[in-house]
């Protein structure tokens, strides 16, 4: 499978690139001084190598991390658990998170059942439907 560091087009989906000069590094970067000082954290744990720079852009100062390409799976399962880290939940509010989640099991919980007794009277119908060419009716 091709690595998805080497595509050339960067839609923003993903937080890390390829290094504009140095195709052997990849370069991550995190706008959330939290997110990079957890980054960097575990980067250290696992001895994983790298450089560190901020860059200001667009009124945000980013903090880059470049490491080599060979360090890629480790860094992107460290990028993953940092994401999940300090994830923030969908919906906030855990009355409306609830409330909604039980909405929705009431819902399918009610079309489940309407299926299966639409299905029970569909038996019936056809129980008492004779096709024309049918030919127990013919004889």
């Amino acid at each position: 499978m091709e690595n998805p560091v080497d595509h050339t087009i960067d839609l923003g989906l993903v937080n890390y690139v390829q290094h504009p000069s140095n195709p052997q590094y990849i370069v991550y970067r995190f706008a959330d001084k939290n997110r990079a000082d957890s980054f960097k954290t575990e980067l250290i744990n696992q001895k994983i190598w790298f450089e560190e720079n901020t860059e200001p852009k667009r009124s945000k100062e980013y903090t880059l991390f470049g490491i080599h390409k060979g360090d890629f799976k480790k860094t992107e399962s460290i990028n993953y658990r940092v994401e999940a880290k300090h994830k923030k939940p969908f919906i906030p509010f855990k009355i409306l998170r609830y409330s909604l989640m039980l909405f929705s099991a009431i819902v399918l919980t009610l079309s489940i059942m309407g299926y299966c007794n639409r299905q029970k009277i569909l038996d019936r119908v056809n129980n008492n439907i004779h096709l024309i060419n049918d030919a127990e009716v013919l004889e």
